[in-house]
């Protein structure tokens, strides 16, 4: 069923809350009846009581939030994304309180009068805690018997991913909500993740109820996802935490990359989000090349594209980074300076210019690149790629071709690429 989906701003509460803790900005925002308290308290109310999922913004990319001890809550959020029921889905904290209350619902008795020993976090995750959290990193826990956790959020695992966001107003959320919130990101299953309210909307219009505009996402690609409970330690998702500096941290200095860029095999388990299906793809065709591909060997791919009727190439799209020059000489300079033009467009300093395409006869029709330079340091690229990938879909372009980085350079750059390669339809070193 359709609904209405508005977007309510707090990006003022995006800043903090200075010296206060999170209750006593809690209260004092609720004293005050601010705009955005009121906008809270709302989604605050539906996240308890209402099956239609909530969007909000974390310091990653935009969250779609449930109550996590309810079946009926979670199982909106798979509605709303069209969502394979077998993607287990991670649960947001506000505290390490919540954690234990979550840990250990109840603290029962025996006869005798003895308590149940309380389930307490492995003590491999505790540097990594004290030095990461809040912050992107989620961490894999064993699910215990009795867990209130609905089903719906481990997939029939033994064990749930949690994190602790550093957004300030998320975990003002989860604060107010006084719930763990399962919350993956607030796209389309498949779709380039969110880093504002309005992609959320682009996606989402329709099928859920509230969006908190709390302005663009800092980071731009997910947590990253520790397994400690194996040994050696596993990184399950590279993300906002590298692994160089998890290794810094005591019992994680032969920690091992446990993931593909790939996809899992259809009869795989994941372990964690984001590694069985394809991921963070676009309509429009992506091609990613590898880094050490020569320009020339990209052009001569590109204008073959372009003459193939089969490929449908009208409009494309062109991402760079580090060494693709404008245009990738598709059109020379002087062509490009005479015929490109600013695009109005989601992301800013897209250009776009007509493409000669050679041998197709008097019939033959030039045809419109849109180019755009996402940066060329690892923390630009990455805080922009959701971005860049939805503002290209939005010119209909159909296809995309994407500069790749190298990613030994460092984790952010591992991140990134693991992102491409799980957008693109094709993968070439040309």
């Amino acid at each position: 069923m359709s609904t209405q989906t508005r977007i309510l701003s707090v990006q003022r509460l995006s800043q903090g809350p200075g010296d206060l803790s999170l209750a006593e900005w809690w209260a004092k925002e609720r004293s005050q009846q601010t705009p955005e308290s009121k906008a809270i308290e709302e989604a605050a109310e539906l996240l308890r009581s209402s099956d239609l999922p909530v969007a909000f913004p974390t310091e990653t990319v935009y969250g779609l939030g449930a109550d996590a001890t309810r079946s009926s809550s979670v199982q909106g959020i798979y509605r709303a994304k069209q969502r394979p029921s077998d993607n287990p889905l991670i649960v947001h904290i506000d505290s390490l309180d919540m954690l234990e209350r979550l840990l250990n619902p109840t603290l029962r008795s025996s006869p005798t009068g003895t308590k149940t020993p309380s389930i307490s976090i492995p003590p491999i995750y505790k540097p990594l805690i004290d030095k990461f959290w809040p912050g992107a990193l989620t961490i894999i826990l064993p699910n215990s018997s009795g867990s209130p956790l609905a089903p719906e959020v481990t997939s029939k695992l033994t064990t749930f991913g949690v994190r602790m966001p550093s957004s300030p107003l998320a975990r003002l959320l989860i604060h107010a909500t006084d719930r763990p919130l399962a919350a993956p990101s607030a796209n389309a299953s498949t779709k380039p993740s969110p880093t504002t309210a309005q992609h959320v909307y682009h996606d989402l219009q329709g099928r859920i109820d509230l969006i908190l505009d709390g302005g663009a996402s800092g980071v731009g690609v997910e947590s990253t996802v520790v397994d400690g409970l194996c040994d050696p330690p596993a990184i399950l998702r590279p993300g906002g935490i590298g692994i160089d500096e998890i290794r810094k941290c005591e019992g994680w200095e032969t920690v091992a990359v446990g993931y593909k860029d790939g996809s899992l095999d259809v009869k795989e388990v994941p372990r964690a989000p984001g590694m069985k299906y394809r991921h963070y793809s676009p309509k429009a065709r992506v091609v990613l090349f590898e880094p050490s591909s020569s320009q020339a060997g990209v052009v001569k791919h590109v204008k073959a594209d372009l003459k193939d009727t089969a490929i449908g190439a009208h409009n494309i799209g062109i991402i760079r980074t580090r060494n693709w020059k404008l245009g990738l000489e598709l059109a020379s300079e002087d062509q490009i300076a005479k015929t490109s033009s600013p695009v109005p467009s989601p992301v800013e300093n897209v250009i776009s210019f007509p493409v000669p395409v050679p041998d197709t006869g008097s019939n033959g029709r030039a045809k419109m690149a849109y180019d755009y330079h996402l940066g060329s340091d690892a923390v630009s690229i990455a805080h922009g790629l959701f971005a860049a990938l939805r503002g290209l879909d939005e010119l209909d372009v159909d296809v995309i071709y994407v500069e790749g980085v190298p990613d030994s350079e460092g984790d952010l750059a591992a991140a990134v690429m693991n992102r491409l390669r799980k957008a693109a339809g094709a993968e070439l070193r040309v």
